[in-house]
């Protein structure tokens, strides 16, 4: 089965029929039938970026669960100082604590293809040695 890592950007962009990038992140988000994952970190993100809207949250449940999206913790201690460590290599493009879970995700399921709309962090950042994502935005 295919998969996917998701970012917070495309999940703030679905959810707000505002956003530019909306429209893109829906037609894409919902043509795909394989399997989703993100982080917990990518889920507090993308709360917060939407806790203005009073739906907002709960519309953003009901789309991981109707995506079946799988979310891991990336808690652990010792992927907490792996995090820390990518952040502090990528400090420059910058590189936040959910970019970093997400980069560990990768290198956990070996997943490449990642919807998002940070092209700039995710076209630099490598996991699994010197592995590029793939984005699936704007090909």
């Amino acid at each position: 089965m295919k998969a996917w890592l998701l970012d917070a950007g495309p999940l703030v962009a679905y959810l707000d029929s505002t956003d530019p990038h909306h429209g893109p992140c829906a037609d894409t988000l919902e043509a795909f039938d394989g399997q989703v994952h993100t982080t917990s970190a990518v889920i507090v993100e993308t709360m917060h970026f939407l806790r203005h809207d009073p739906d907002g949250p709960k519309a953003l449940v009901k789309l991981l669960a109707r995506s079946r999206t799988q979310v891991h913790g990336c808690t652990e201690l010792a992927q907490l100082e792996s995090a820390a460590q990518l952040m502090r290599k990528y400090a420059d493009v910058p590189m936040d604590f959910a970019d970093a879970t997400l980069v560990l995700l990768a290198q956990e399921l070996d997943v490449a293809d990642i919807l998002t709309l940070d092209r700039r962090g995710f076209s630099t950042f490598r996991f699994g040695g010197h592995q590029r994502f793939q984005l699936l935005l704007g090909r």
